[in-house]
């Protein structure tokens, strides 16, 4: 399945500390889903603003390119599995 991904999502730099960041939007207006791709194993965790993840929530491999439906959420969190990494938020559009 081939996916429309024209504007710039996120990067998410995270360690042992739960980050989090705005899912991005795609001309102000909120998207439907996300691709999420990940340098190091995490956990990722959708929410609002304080959303945070923890081991349990969904778990993004490196060699993963997982797609979430945002379900209204507006926020994101990660946290890593062992070492530290960026994960990349990219709005899928057309959807």
């Amino acid at each position: 399945m081939a996916l429309s991904i024209f504007n710039t999502g996120v990067a998410i730099a995270f360690n042992g500390t739960s980050s989090a960041a705005a899912i991005p939007k795609v001309s102000g207006v909120s998207v439907k889903r996300v691709r999420l791709v990940a340098t190091q194993p995490c956990w990722v965790r959708l929410g609002v603003v304080g959303v945070v993840a923890a081991p349990g929530d969904i778990l993004v491999q490196p060699a993963d390119s997982i797609e979430v439906f945002i379900s209204g959420n507006t926020h994101i969190a990660v946290v890593a599995l062992s070492t530290g990494g960026t994960l990349g938020v990219s709005p899928v559009e057309d959807c």
